[in-house]
């Protein structure tokens, strides 16, 4: 009795989960397109198409339409509490903390920034928008706005030092705690997407929060858009 021979669609997909352990496609990146591993086992599309789909029903891969097929990212642990550090929290749950400097300027304060930093009104602000990355891939966009008169060459700090904690701490500021919290779902815009390779439309999570000092005066308002299936939120003290 003859062999029973493997599905040429199994073989596909076991060849391209090797690839994946082995490292050939790291987390988050992008699979060829259905064209180029066509042309590469020698198969129709079809026989391409069951193979992800396999290999999504196994959490392996997902796809974002119009973007293409991805290998699945485990989420990384964030904590959510008086204490938010980007570095700490990642190296904790095991990831390569990264940063990404987008923009860095000193304007005149909006309505929702004088009343999160007790501003007076006409007051300025250094306003930070920046990329977090964990192992080299995006997991979120932030902005975090400063008062200027406090923190008069922060800019520069921030630019120099790449830490928001490392820069407070030229202005004397050792320790500083989250005052409150609030967690939103929203779907992510045109320049969100681009900047977290996810599609326009995709679900990500907005943490909105102000940081106070020692004597519990506003020193940063914060907003972060979490790419949603990147990162598991949790709250602690």
């Amino acid at each position: 009795m003859p062999a029973k021979r493997t599905p040429i669609w199994q073989s596909i997909a076991t060849a391209l989960t090797e690839d994946i352990t082995a490292g050939r496609y790291e987390p988050g990146s992008k699979l060829p397109t259905e064209a180029e591993l066509s042309a590469r086992f020698g198969v129709n599309r079809h026989t391409v198409r069951h193979a992800i789909k396999y290999m999504s029903a196994n959490g392996l891969v997902y796809a974002r339409r119009g973007a293409g097929v991805f290998v699945t990212l485990v989420p990384t642990d964030y904590a959510i509490g008086k204490r938010v550090r980007y570095h700490r929290n990642l190296e904790q749950a095991g990831r390569l903390p990264g940063k990404e400097i987008l923009h860095l300027e000193t304007r005149l304060a909006d309505a929702e920034e004088i009343t999160a930093l007790a501003l007076p009104d006409g007051a300025m602000v250094h306003v930070y928008d920046g990329l977090s990355l964990a192992d080299g891939q995006p997991i979120a966009v932030f902005r975090s706005v400063f008062p200027a008169e406090r923190f008069p060459d922060l800019t520069t700090e921030l630019e120099r030092l790449r830490s928001v904690t490392a820069a407070l701490k030229e202005y004397g500021i050792t320790d500083y705690t989250r005052a409150n919290t609030r967690l939103a779902a929203r779907p992510a815009s045109a320049t969100q997407a681009l900047r977290l390779r996810i599609s326009e439309g995709d679900p990500i999570l907005r943490s909105i929060g102000v940081n106070v000092d020692t004597e519990q005066r506003p020193i940063e308002f914060g907003t972060t858009w979490f790419a949603g299936d990147r990162v598991t939120l949790t709250l602690s003290e």
